[in-house]
């Protein structure tokens, strides 16, 4: 099955972009959730409009991810959490934990917008990537601590 996407899909496409996709995936999936239209002729003139309207938004919606980069990467966060023996953590650190904690400092980021290979599970400092925009990502610092120490 043939689609047009309407809005960008990770691993898939970006908007206007024509995919192949399976007929359960788009019928189940994409067409409902309105992030793709069949791609009849009809439908392929239409996206030339919606490309050219695309770009202007894109070029936008970059310009203020930069922006957003920016302050991102000044953000430093802190997590403190029960250790057990040998500094092992007793729960972890998520995406949701740290886009809740960005949500407190004034930023507004979707949780899968912070790209966690795994939740950290260790004490330490690290550097968690935040993708605002298929071009920007930011950095955030987050440090894990021992619950109770003051200023690690």
């Amino acid at each position: 099955m043939e689609v047009i996407l309407k809005e960008d899909v990770e691993k898939l496409g970006h908007r206007g972009d024509i995919v192949k996709v399976a007929e359960g995936f788009g019928r189940n999936f994409l067409l409902p959730r309105k992030l793709a239209i069949e791609a009849s002729k009809a439908n392929k003139a239409v996206i030339d409009q919606m490309k050219a309207g695309a770009v202007r938004k894109s070029a936008k919606e970059k310009t203020g991810a930069e922006a957003l980069a920016q302050q991102l990467n000044d953000v430093q966060l802190t997590f403190e959490r029960k250790t057990g023996e040998k500094d092992h953590l007793f729960g972890s650190v998520t995406s949701s934990d740290i886009a809740a904690a960005l949500e407190t400092k004034g930023f507004k980021i979707d949780r899968r917008k912070v790209h966690l290979d795994d939740p950290l599970k260790s004490l330490g400092e690290f550097h968690v990537p935040v993708k605002l925009h298929r071009e920007v990502t930011a950095h955030v610092k987050v440090t894990v601590s021992r619950e109770g120490e003051a200023g690690a």
